[in-house]
């Protein structure tokens, strides 16, 4: 698999790695062995790269996740940490930052995490001062070897890339969130920040196996977040109402070359984009794994495919999204 550099961090990574919040919860049941089998193809399909949540599974997939480092060298895991308590700037504090990551250690069986993100924090945590002296302190004592942040707008990512000592960024970016590109991006390589593409499916949308009949457990977020009943609705779908996004997987089936699916179409795009470190799309099967794998050896998008997918995101999407992260 093709490496590169996780921005500040000094690692190299390949760059389609595995998102394992489908580990955890909010997406409908996934066994352990299940889960434990998605992890394991990852690895030995040439995943380098997994992110985890203190908040995914209540823990869950972060035990998860350390079951299979113990098995495998080579790895770098990511973590996060922030949503368990009350989203108020006064809970990002170096002594709650110590416990967070003390339980995240203990979940994954390491002493020193490989990085650790706040996890779409309070929009004034990314210009609070004290907050990225504390990451630092944590730096200094070796809780973690790196620090980034994951954000929900291009604003918050901005504010972050210009913190001298963010290593990476984590931003919703896909055919149907294409802001990120204006700024964000260009911002992030001149300073040699990472970027880490998460939900680039749009929840599944982009992998082009939905269509109107389709339901969703109770317990999936695709059910129960649509309008941001438990969170940030732009993590659901990124943020589009789900028969748009239907009609705009519909116009770009035609631009799919022969033999590749819609979600490896998705992703090769991601990874087309200059700037981008590492994508990370969840499984919940190994199947699902090894297609997503095989994005990273395709071809890149050509010229017509990219601009389908910009006047596709002009005239549909656009409307929707681009103005609210």
């Amino acid at each position: 698999m093709e490496m590169r550099r996780l921005g500040r961090t000094g690692r190299d990574v390949g760059v389609v790695g595995l998102g394992a919040w489908q580990l955890g919860a909010d997406w409908g049941s996934v066994d352990e062995g299940e889960a434990l089998a998605v992890l394991r193809t990852a690895v030995e399909g040439g995943v380098t790269f997994i992110d985890t949540a203190d908040v995914y599974g209540d823990g869950r997939s972060e035990r998860l996740v350390g079951q299979v480092l113990r098995s495998y060298d080579g790895l770098t895991v990511a973590t996060k940490m922030g949503r368990r308590v009350e989203q108020v700037p006064e809970n990002y504090t170096l002594a709650n930052f110590r416990a967070w990551n003390d339980r995240s250690r203990q979940n994954l069986g390491v002493d020193t995490i490989d990085l650790v993100q706040l996890h779409c924090p309070p929009t004034p945590v990314y210009s609070t001062d004290a907050v990225f002296d504390a990451l630092d302190t944590l730096v200094d004592e070796g809780w973690v070897a790196s620090y980034g942040v994951s954000v929900e707008t291009c604003a918050e990512a901005l504010t972050a890339i210009a913190r001298p000592n963010v290593a990476t960024v984590q931003i919703i970016l896909n055919a149907f969130r294409l802001k990120p590109l204006d700024q964000v991006l260009p911002a992030a390589r001149e300073a040699g920040v990472g970027i880490i593409a998460r939900v680039p499916l749009a929840s599944g949308l982009l992998s082009g196996r939905y269509d109107e009949h389709t339901t969703f457990s109770a317990d999936d977020h695709r059910s129960y977040n649509r309008h941001g009943e438990a969170f940030d609705v732009g993590e659901t779908f990124s943020g589009v109402d789900f028969a748009t996004g239907l009609e705009a997987v519909r116009r770009l089936m035609p631009w799919l070359p022969a033999g590749v699916t819609m979600a490896q179409f998705a992703l090769r795009w991601i990874l087309d984009q200059p700037g981008v470190s590492v994508v990370i799309p969840g499984a919940r099967n190994p199947a699902q794994v090894a297609g997503n794998i095989t994005a990273a050896t395709l071809p890149p998008l050509t010229a017509d495919q990219l601009a389908a997918v910009r006047e596709t995101y002009d005239e549909l999407i656009r409307p929707q999204v681009h103005d609210r992260w």
